[in-house]
């Protein structure tokens, strides 16, 4: 069995028609911390160094976002990768499709986009130091 590549959930996306009255809706209803750029962020803690932190991010997206791709899907999971540019290397060998623009860099961390088994865009993020 392979050694996993994915460190954890970065994050759940989804599109919605009225993302700010949505995100009420779940603020109100499901109690969510949704902060006033339409989202929020679970914090935690390494269960195995408790001094590690970390967020899981939540946010609907306009509906007619192009983030997830050109085609109708819906949602799009972002997973946490240690090294971003090693994992690209190893789907690169293994056929999967990666997004040409390749690697995005910015103060959130580095970011990638691959297609799964199903064409479902997947967004892979390698944190920050220290996120």
């Amino acid at each position: 069995m392979k050694k996993s590549r994915v460190t954890g959930l970065g994050g759940i996306f989804f599109k919605a028609r009225n993302p700010s009255k949505l995100g009420l809706w779940y603020k109100k209803h499901l109690g969510l911390p949704v902060e006033s750029w339409g989202g929020l962020a679970f914090r935690w803690r390494d269960a195995a160094d408790p001094k590690r932190t970390g967020s899981t991010a939540w946010s609907p997206f306009e509906a007619d976002t192009t983030h997830f791709g050109r085609g109708k899907q819906g949602h799009m999971i972002n997973y946490r990768v240690a090294n971003l540019k090693k994992v690209l290397g190893l789907l690169k060998k293994e056929g999967v499709w990666i997004d040409p623009k390749g690697i995005e860099a910015s103060d959130f961390g580095k970011f990638a986009w691959i297609k799964d088994g199903e064409g479902n865009r997947v967004e892979l993020w390698e944190p920050p130091k220290g996120g």
